[in-house]
């Protein structure tokens, strides 16, 4: 440089800026070009089953390992983060957590292995069998979380599906593709309801996921309900009631998941979900855990996104694909039908079929209330006379539960009400066809022939 050369003190300043500029972006850039670099944290704090780290990075549903004091290692998902504190949940037990135990990010997760190997099976939230039978052949893998379809690319449902269960192959009609919620209280025949449909429904794979129920009931389920015969075309997902909350959520996803893998093979599935509210109240657990605010019944606005989101993966696939018939229960607390989660699950599924404490407490089974359960797709699966059946028989049965007590007590007096006396005259024909044996199958023919015989009785 000539010693005559007259510098400009502003270009020089800003020459230097640059080349600073330079140098730091070269230091941000430069541990994202290592893609092999794995940002380890520190647990910070363990209340409940929340656990808080810092330093961690890891993204949303991605999994990290927890060491614990004996050396070993807890698996753990990332629920949520605020500023530099990522929030996690244990996919199991916590034993052993120290303070400023190390977590490190183990990958994304979502992905789930499948296969026809799965068949006859009883696994658990993680896939890990339970049965004793030793490890599964799988045939590759699906995202736990699903794809999703174009509605608009989905097969209509047209076609009725047989369930065995004469009230409901009769007046209550399922289509194949269809999500239908199982209303229910405690002790009025669910379990049992559930166990017809999975021995008795024409359906090539049945896919059963036993969400927070009670551990015992997952042996009696598997045993006695399903047996030797009906486990050979089941799978079985069972995340109890003591599993912790991100089991039970992935106990449902995963039912789901293999459920969709079957479906995508071109065959008809049926996938029974026991129960939806208890996928709820996981759910409201994880939500309430990480600061989510509670609304109506202590439910955060996360649940309410995720029960659609869940239902939205069962139907009918695309064009020459199989089909989802999903059945979902769910508890209405203290029989109140307007539970919160009972009345989403109404908004969102293709009809429901409440079970009812008054008509069991009469001694009839299955305890269907036909009054209030509804299919949403009769119109499309049932022709004209076959919806006029339905309507002339819900008639006589809403015309005798009007008038029960006087009719108990002896007071009612024949010829005030033309359709209470055909409805007393016809009672017993009409709670013999409303009842049905455990272990005695109704077809969907026969059903609908056993309504036309009913039906045609009247007036005579």
């Amino acid at each position: 440089m000539n010693k005559d050369t007259v510098i400009d003190p502003a270009h020089w300043r800003a020459a230097r800026n640059l080349r600073l500029a330079h140098r730091l972006d070269g230091l941000y850039q430069r541990p994202q070009a290592d893609a092999g670099l794995v940002r380890e944290g520190v647990l910070r704090r363990a209340i409940g089953l929340t656990l808080e780290a810092s330093g961690c990075q890891a993204p949303m549903g991605s999994n990290c390992r927890i060491e614990v004091a004996d050396g070993g290692w807890i698996d753990a998902e990332v629920v949520g983060f605020a500023g530099e504190r990522t929030y996690l949940m244990p996919s199991a037990e916590l034993h052993g957590l120290l303070p400023n135990a190390r977590v490190v990010p183990a990958g994304a997760g979502g992905g789930i292995e499948v296969g026809e190997g799965l068949l006859g099976r009883v696994i658990d939230s993680d896939g890990v069998p339970l049965d004793g039978k030793g490890p599964i052949v799988h045939e590759g893998s699906a995202p736990m979380a699903g794809v999703s379809i174009n509605p608009l690319a989905r097969e209509p449902i047209t076609q009725p599906l047989d369930v065995g269960v004469r009230t409901i192959n009769a007046l209550l009609p399922i289509g194949r593709g269809q999500r239908v919620g199982l209303f229910a209280g405690s002790g009025v025949g669910k379990s049992t309801l559930l166990g017809m449909m999975t021995r008795f429904t024409n359906a090539d794979v049945i896919v059963v996921g036993l969400i927070g129920e009670r551990g015992r009931e997952v042996r009696d389920f598997v045993e006695s309900t399903l047996g030797e015969e009906g486990l050979r075309r089941a799978v079985v997902i069972a995340a109890p009631a003591d599993r912790p909350p991100l089991a039970r959520l992935h106990g449902a996803y995963r039912a789901t998941a293999v459920a969709e893998w079957f479906r995508d093979q071109g065959l008809n599935v049926l996938l029974l979900m026991d129960s939806l509210t208890r996928f709820a109240q996981a759910q409201r657990e994880i939500g309430l855990s990480v600061g989510e605010p509670p609304t109506t019944r202590g439910y955060p606005p996360s649940v309410f996104a995720k029960l659609p989101a869940l239902v939205e993966r069962a139907g009918n696939g695309a064009k020459g694909r199989g089909s989802i018939t999903a059945f979902y229960t769910v508890l209405t607390e203290g029989d109140d039908p307007q539970d919160p989660i009972a009345d989403a699950a109404r908004a969102i599924l293709d009809g429901h079929i409440l079970l009812s404490r008054k008509v069991a407490d009469s001694g009839l089974y299955p305890a269907i209330d036909v009054e209030s359960s509804v299919s949403r797709v009769v119109q499309d699966i049932a022709d004209d006379a076959w919806r006029g059946r339905i309507r002339q028989l819900k008639q006589l049965v809403a015309a005798y539960s009007a008038n029960r007590d006087l009719i108990a007590i002896g007071a009612y007096q024949r010829g005030g009400d033309p359709a209470t006396d055909q409805a007393l005259a016809l009672w017993p024909q009409i709670t013999e066809f409303l009842s049905q044996d455990v272990h005695q199958a109704a077809s969907l023919e026969a059903s609908g022939q056993a309504l036309a015989e009913l039906v045609g009785a009247i007036g005579r």
